[in-house]
């Protein structure tokens, strides 16, 4: 078995911990029970710490919260345009007011992000405070403990501040018992996050035994990523010139990318030189929570991936995704918006049943498409070529398309993990952070504080793999699509206003429905069109789903602090964020 569960399944590392309750919607959160019969001291030692460790990491992709997996499809997908919810409007129509940005800081989703992210902040404290007591382990090995502790915690915390904006601070150092129930979230914590990430970097090796622990190089890009977040372009343009050259996988792998844009997504390349960071998967473990439980609503309906469970249909691609893959004849996309132009929108079967003829779009693609969005007449992965109406569920609700990435192949199955109601728990793992995304993020940077010219290059060495006819769909051994796409020139980064826009759409294409996008139009500042456009557009195919829904500039950057967490502290203690 793969990954960091290499000696402890996460159920029996869980075992081993003391208590991790972080904030609660019970006033019993502040209590400290143990979860065990293992005493703290039997945990202050070399095994306890490292049983405790993993725990940590067996938070990562939310476990019981699923709204708390860094996939971020729902808070960084549905909201940024990506997609959807798809399937049924009656179907975890929790999710309905999230996608029309009508959502209250009741919300049972939005507890759940907040309740999963600081279920692994407690985790991590829990560690921390054990690590003095420790009688068993050298200074090395307490050092390399805490700073991938501190990795895993400023990770945690990062998700809640890009989601919440304002969240109370706690490290190991608070009494839980007495004292968590009076930190306010009225700091900002972007530094501590940074401090954190900074002890990681400055500690971690460059590799490591089990392949799915946090490295050196990993802890830089994350880093990098924190600053670009706080837009401290000097900062992690110094941090992209190390890691470009240098950085390498927690196993070795010097970074690069995958030759087959459609690689990234299969249980095989796992842990690849693409890895940054990963949520490690395992399938066969005897648990399908030591699998990828991330996907398992968001596959195709009826037959195929999901098989006999006939389910569901969530994370339906948007028309205006689908359309923003149209290229030009030069093989560069449509950066002015004409792609939703009647002329350049891809053809689509809205509504159109499968006993009945289809026409094909004919036009330029870029070939990202066809592994991002599931379209009719379009092989589906290695299964068939796509039915459309037939796999979808509810088509006036969805739209025509069906998510691609993280679905399995059908040559993969032996990596599946089949002994829960749905074979949609996988090996596969979910990256946090890849390469790509390094590249690209060092390409905002280049432009930021660095050079047009550098910024280029990084960007069309994303684009170079994408054009890789080797990786392209085929269908009876011919490109299932015309697929079209080039290098942009030096003349589309001759100033800064063209190439941030080239390097912002080229994020939009290459990191499509991988929750990425609604974080960006964020700390880009330019939500508010963006968002507002995509619902423009998409409301006129599903006006059911999407009609009337608009995003709120000031207000719908930020979740909601959950109010029950409010009801508990006092609104003295937790300030509710604007608009709310």
């Amino acid at each position: 078995m793969k990954s960091i569960y290499n000696k402890w399944t996460v159920t029996t590392a869980v075992t081993l911990t003391l208590t991790f309750l972080g904030y609660s919607c019970k006033d019993s959160f502040l209590e400290v029970l143990p979860t065990g019969q293992i005493t703290g001291a039997q945990l202050a030692t070399k095994k306890g710490i490292d049983g405790s460790l993993v725990a940590v990491y067996g938070q990562l992709n939310g476990r019981d919260q699923r709204m708390a997996s860094p996939s971020n499809w729902v808070w960084g997908s549905i909201r940024g345009g990506d997609a959807n919810k798809g399937t049924d409007p009656g179907d975890f129509s929790d999710i309905n007011p999230i996608q029309r940005f009508e959502y209250l800081p009741s919300q049972g989703v939005i507890s759940d992000k907040w309740q999963g992210n600081y279920e692994g902040v407690a985790r991590a404290n829990s560690v921390l405070r054990l690590l003095p007591q420790t009688t068993d382990m050298n200074e090395t090995e307490k050092k390399l403990a805490e700073a991938e502790t501190r990795f895993l915690r400023s990770h945690f915390y990062f998700e809640l501040k890009r989601a919440f904006n304002n969240v109370p601070y706690v490290d190991e150092t608070v009494d839980y018992n007495e004292g968590i129930e009076q930190v306010k979230n009225d700091q900002d914590i972007w530094p501590k996050i940074e401090s954190d990430m900074k002890f990681a970097y400055e500690n971690l090796p460059e590799t490591q035994a089990s392949v799915g622990r946090a490295n050196k190089w990993a802890a830089a890009a994350y880093l990098a990523k924190i600053y670009m977040y706080q837009k401290k372009f000097t900062e992690a343009k110094a941090l992209y010139d190390l890691i470009i050259p240098n950085g390498k996988t927690s196993n070795g792998k010097k970074y690069g990318l995958l030759p087959r844009y459609a690689d990234l997504y299969r249980p095989a390349s796992d842990n690849n030189e693409e890895s940054v960071f990963a949520v490690q998967s395992a399938s066969g473990t005897g648990s399908v929570n030591n699998a990828n439980p991330e996907f398992d609503l968001n596959y195709p309906y009826n037959t195929g991936p999901n098989g006999p469970a006939g389910c569901c249909g969530f994370f339906a691609p948007s028309f205006e995704l689908a359309n923003s893959y149209r290229t030009n004849a030069n093989g560069l996309p449509l950066l002015d918006k004409s792609y939703n132009l009647p002329a350049n929108a891809l053809k689509n079967d809205m509504g159109i049943k499968s006993d009945v003829a289809f026409t094909p779009d004919a036009g330029n693609v870029d070939p990202r498409l066809d592994h991002t969005i599931g379209r009719r007449g379009i092989p589906f992965l290695d299964w068939i070529v796509m039915p459309g109406y037939d796999w979808i569920r509810n088509q006036p609700n969805a739209g025509p398309y069906i998510t691609k990435k993280y679905v399995w192949y059908k040559a993969d199955e032996s990596l599946v993990d089949k002994s829960s109601w749905t074979p949609a728990y996988t090996a596969m793992n979910y990256t946090i952070i890849r390469y790509a995304d390094v590249l690209l993020m060092a390409a905002e940077a280049e432009i930021e504080v660095g050079s047009l010219t550098k910024a280029l290059e990084y960007t069309n060495i994303v684009r170079k793999r994408a054009a890789n006819p080797e990786g392209f769909v085929v269908n009876a051994g011919k490109p299932a699509a015309k697929y079209v796409i080039s290098e942009y020139p030096a003349s589309a980064f001759a100033t800064k206003d063209a190439a941030r826009a080239a390097v912002r759409f080229e994020r939009k294409l290459e990191l499509a429905m991988e929750g990425h996008r609604f974080y960006d139009l964020v700390r880009w500042g330019t939500a508010d069109k963006e968002v507002n456009d995509y619902l423009k557009y998409d409301s006129q195919f599903l006006p059911g789903a999407l009609g009337g829904a608009k995003f709120t500039p000031n207000k719908h950057e930020f979740l909601p602090i959950p109010q029950g967490q409010i009801d508990i502290l006092g609104s003295d203690v937790l300030k509710q964020n604007p608009g709310y």
